[in-house]
């Protein structure tokens, strides 16, 4: 999806094909509400933005704007004053933590949790939902999951790989994988810099050219369908916790400056396919108002877990609703199914 980008550092030996990815069979799965229409804040569900999603991830505001990428970025550009509510997709090359953008340009340096240093909105976060006493198990890194070269769990899918989370999930062969280096997500439009809002790190989009407009300047701005990547969870103190970021991820994406066009759901018990234990929390939106012809609902499904060194992460899917061709319910479950943890090969910035 930006072209001239290319995953750091090379692969490692394969796994062995025949090892039994996973240490449980069968997953259980949460509660999925129905979808009629259907970024980073603080773990409890905060209401986040409403809009298709850029490059990223499918809510309103072309769910991922994507920028042309030839020569290296210029240096930061004012931000543009687009009246329109889509939030404008921020890509930034994670070891360097530049922004590369188009329409709203400018360095954004992401803390562990995929957040800027910039405050999200100052909106108040909510209290941290109650959560489960008993922190959910880690297994041992999944046979596949060893060496840089991770193999899907799921014949004839791709594998998307966080060299930085030290997690992997399988995607179906018609979605983009981009750089594991590579960092997306929607800017917080009250930050006349264009700063704050969610990210996500390692993503994969469906249709990423699923909707283009012009935006301020005349360049295009591209919506994907669906996006999918993992971020930080820092501040929270449970899986749970670390899921409640769906709301917020809606709000940068679809709704702001309006938190009243969310619902989200309470946080569900999940094990993956791997044996990989944490919570599960949905949200969605209604009502989203219709700024161009890429405005649609939105949804999002957060997995909190726990890496192998012990931090919370959340795993983010951002996909648009209500459209033909919106990813269903079925495929949703059997990308989070193969969520598993891998060897962490590369620190961070």
């Amino acid at each position: 999806m930006w072209p001239g980008q290319q995953p750091p550092g090379g692969e490692q030996n394969p796994q062995d094909p025949n090892q039994n990815p996973y240490q449980q069979p069968g997953y259980q799965q949460p509660n999925p509400y129905t979808q009629p229409g259907p970024q980073q804040p603080a773990p409890p569900p905060g209401y986040p933005p409403q809009q298709g999603y850029q490059t990223p991830n499918p809510y309103q505001q072309p769910t991922v704007p994507q920028y042309p990428v030839g020569s290296p970025p210029g240096p930061p550009q004012p931000p543009e004053n687009n009246d329109r509510k889509k939030t404008t997709l921020i890509a930034i090359i994670a070891a360097t933590a530049v922004v590369v953008a188009a329409a709203v340009t400018g360095v954004v340096v992401l803390k562990d949790d995929g957040k800027s240093d910039t405050k999200a909105d100052g909106k108040d976060k909510k209290s941290p939902a109650a959560s489960s006493p008993a922190a959910p198990s880690s297994p041992a890194a999944n046979p596949r999951g060893a060496g840089a070269q991770v193999q899907p769990v799921i014949a004839g899918w791709k594998v998307v790989v966080n060299p930085t989370k030290g997690d992997a999930f399988d995607v179906p062969p018609d979605w983009e994988v981009d750089s594991p280096g590579m960092s997306v997500g929607w800017s917080d439009k009250a930050d006349p810099n264009g700063f704050g809002g969610m990210m996500m790190s390692s993503p994969a989009y469906y249709k990423s050219k699923w909707c283009t407009t012009k935006n301020g300047s005349g360049r295009d701005e591209n919506t994907a369908l669906a996006q999918i990547g993992t971020k930080g969870a820092n501040g929270a103190k449970s899986t749970d916790e670390a899921a409640e970021q769906a709301d917020d991820w809606l709000y940068y994406a679809y709704t702001q400056p309006d938190k009243n066009h969310i619902t989200s759901e309470k946080p569900v018990p999940f094990t993956t396919k791997s044996g990989l234990q944490g919570s599960v929390v949905r949200a969605k939106t209604t009502g989203v108002k219709k700024t161009d012809k890429c405005s649609t609902e939105g949804q999002s499904v957060l997995f909190g877990f726990k890496t192998a060194k012990g931090d919370l992460a959340a795993w983010s899917f951002i996909a648009n609703t209500g459209v033909p061709g919106a990813v269903d319910e079925d495929t949703i479950q059997k990308i989070l199914g193969t969520i598993r943890l891998v060897p962490v090969t590369d620190s961070g910035s």
